[in-house]
Parts: structure tokens; C-alpha cells; sequence
């Protein structure tokens, strides 16, 4: 299952969507958009979550509450670092992931490093995760692809 959020504190909302486990994230790498950000706790196992940037945005124009929303989202999801009160968590653009043939299913590497973009979240903040979860819809894997 796919699992979509609605991050609704800009207009138009932005989508933001997750795998289910690590077999999951293997399959959203295949079929991801170019304007996807992907998003994961540095060095801890945690969720891969994407937000789809809408027409003209960049990494680096991301709205700053969109920003929070997905960055919180990805450590409430991380087994090790919901339980942490600072995380540090990576993002860059779904172009610039790489798995190869000796990689665990789920992991990933980067093609150019600078291209990689770090935020803190000193804390988990349950009001944005709350909100996020009320919009949370799933769909089958096989649909995400079509």
C-alpha cells in the first residue's frame, strides 16, 4: 500500500506521499516523478517519504511548512528516531538517488552529494503528525503505478 497525505497548511495543498516497508520503497523509486523530493532520517531506518513539488518549484524553494510537514512525517516513521528528540533528515531530488545490485532492498545512495539538503527537527511535533494522519488515504501499489 501507498500511503498519501494532504499537506494543507499552504494553498493549494501539496501531496506527500510513503511506502509501506523497505520492499514498498524499492517500487515508488521505479515509478516516482522527476519533481519528487524524497525524504529519510540520516544514518536511522525510517519511511521514505516524497513530497511532489508542484510546476516551477525546486529543491531549494520548498515552502518552509511544507518542508516541516514532511520532515516531521519521515521521523514519526522512523523506529530509532521518533524515540530521539534531534534528528537530522536528508532530502534531495528523486534524480539524484542510486541503488545498486549490492545495496539491501530499500537502500539508497546519492549521485552527487551537494545535490543533498539537511534539516533538523529538534522534536516531534504530534499537532502536525495528527493533522497529516486525518488525510491519510492508501492505495494499492499496483494503482500507484498505473
Amino acid at each position: 500500500m501507498v500511503f498519501f497525505f494532504t499537506s494543507n497548511v499552504v494553498n493549494p495543498p501539496y501531496t506527500i506521499y510513503m511506502g509501506r516497508d523497505k520492499y514498498e520503497n524499492n517500487e515508488l523509486l521505479k515509478y516516482c516523478w522527476p519533481e519528487d523530493i524524497w525524504f529519510h532520517v540520516s544514518k536511522l531506518s525510517s519511511a521514505h517519504v516524497y513530497l511532489r513539488l508542484r510546476k516551477g518549484e525546486t529543491i531549494d524553494n520548498i515552502n518552509a511548512d511544507a518542508l516541516e510537514d514532511c520532515c516531521q512525517l519521515v521521523k514519526a516513521n522512523s523506529i530509532e528516531g521518533c524515540k530521539l528528540n534531534k534528528v537530522d533528515i536528508v532530502y534531495t531530488p528523486v534524480d539524484n538517488l542510486r541503488q545498486t545490485n549490492d545495496m539491501d532492498v530499500g537502500q539508497v545512495g546519492f549521485h552527487v552529494d551537494k545535490n543533498v539538503r539537511q534539516y533538523i527537527v529538534s522534536k516531534k511535533q504530534n499537532d502536525i503528525v495528527n493533522r497529516l494522519n486525518k488525510t491519510k488515504t492508501e492505495i494499492s501499489t499496483e494503482l500507484f503505478i498505473v
